[in-house]
């Protein structure tokens, strides 16, 4: 009888490790952009609550800077935020683009938009 060998060879094991590496490495730099991200989300629904509360708009971003420097957010700052009235009540919302760099001139481009309207739901 014959016996066979089973399993993977060498170079099909190296691929295999290849797109796993590849799969974490993507994945490892996506967890920075959007742990930011739903840190800003969270800290314009509270920024949008102190207005509803009266404060001004100038009291508004110097919280948000507060908040941003204890959460470590450098993307966007207090000038980023835009205010507007809707019903009555508070709205602050924010656009802004995160860059993870991945390897040597190849980067991760994230384009965001948070909203304190999102973070009431």
């Amino acid at each position: 009888m014959k016996s066979r060998q089973h399993g993977m060879s060498l170079i099909g094991m190296m691929l295999v490790a290849l797109l796993l590496g590849g799969a974490l490495l993507i994945g490892f730099k996506t967890v920075g952009p959007y742990t930011e991200y739903f840190a800003v989300q969270r800290i314009i629904g509270l920024v949008a609550d102190e207005g509803n509360n009266g404060a001004s708009e100038p009291e508004m971003r110097a919280s948000y800077e507060r908040r941003a420097v204890v959460d470590s957010i450098d993307t966007v700052k207090a000038k980023d935020l835009v205010f507007r009235k809707q019903g009555g009540r508070v709205v602050v919302e924010v656009e802004y683009t995160r860059k993870a760099p991945l390897f040597s001139n190849v980067s991760l481009s994230f384009d965001f938009k948070a909203s304190s309207q999102d973070s009431r739901k």
